[in-house]
């Protein structure tokens, strides 16, 4: 058990703070969960939600529902079967928001990662910590067995089973294959004159939310764009195209970013890699357009 831990008074003036606003419940588990007598500072840590029910006093049907509400907001992710929660920003907290590489701490930091019991997020915090804290070994990754999913997450594995569901049916798909490919949705955006994340998209205003600049909203289209029409995922189908970009904005797929305790996002290594090779490739097009 720590004997002390760091909770910021201008973190009420952050984006997810103010998200979790909506639900008192929400609130009360966010703050829990950086003082919970289970915790650790790097924000990995095992957390039964019958503890959590029965020290915040919410029950705990309200103790699931506030915990849905911090995963909602990217506050956090919980695993079920194992209880491990990753709360994505406490060791930016806890430790800081960043380290030099001769800092001591960075190998305190090294060790206590490699003692974490195997838990689902263990390849998660080291994507998301390796540049800050030069980490130098990775553990391994794997998805959540029973997480607790948001809206977003619900709607696209339900797109994957209907799929997978037209696939073993050819006759029901002549009647109700409503999912195409990226590259067929952008076909019929482009001869409809229509955008393909509309103007007033929710993603839009969760993005301006969650201090993620137009230039990266740009650059995580881009490379979304790539992976699912010449890419690994170019065979992926899905019924609402728009969403699944939503999902992997708000679930940060690429690791293009991470957000800063005040609030707005700062690119990490993989987001400047593909800034740059973006920006190459878009001068490269152009000088051999002017030739």
């Amino acid at each position: 058990m720590r004997d002390y831990s760091k909770v910021e008074p201008k973190m009420w003036h952050g984006k997810t703070m103010k998200a979790l606003r909506k639900s008192p419940e929400g609130l009360v588990v966010a703050l829990y969960l950086m003082t919970s007598p289970s915790s650790n500072m790097l924000g990995l840590y095992a957390q039964p939600i019958l503890y959590m029910a029965y020290e915040t006093g919410l029950g705990e049907e309200g103790a699931k529902k506030g915990l849905q509400s911090c995963i909602d907001a990217g506050f956090c992710s919980y695993d079920e079967e194992s209880e491990f929660v990753f709360v994505h920003e406490m060791a930016c907290y806890q430790i800081a928001p960043e380290l030099k590489a001769a800092d001591l701490r960075c190998k305190g930091i090294q060790k206590d990662y490699e003692a974490l019991p195997d838990n689902p997020f263990l390849g998660a915090f080291y994507e998301r910590y390796a540049d800050v804290f030069h980490l130098t070994k990775a553990r391994g990754i794997e998805a959540p067995s029973k997480p607790l999913r948001s809206q977003e997450q619900e709607q696209e594995q339900e797109q994957d089973r209907e799929t997978r569901e037209v696939s073993r049916s050819p006759s029901k798909a002549k009647k109700e294959d409503r999912t195409n490919t990226l590259k067929t949705f952008l076909d019929g955006c482009k001869a409809n004159g229509v955008k393909p994340i509309p103007d007033d998209h929710p993603i839009r205003q969760y993005m301006a939310d969650s201090g993620i600049s137009e230039e990266m909203a740009q650059i995580a289209w881009l490379r979304f764009r790539e992976e699912h029409t010449v890419g690994a995922r170019k065979s992926k189908r899905y019924t609402d195209w728009p969403a699944t970009f939503a999902n992997s904005v708000k679930d940060r797929w690429y690791r293009l970013w991470f957000v800063k305790p005040e609030g707005e996002a700062e690119w990490t290594s993989e987001g400047l890699q593909a800034k740059r090779a973006i920006e190459a490739a878009m001068a490269a097009k152009m000088q051999q357009e002017a030739a």
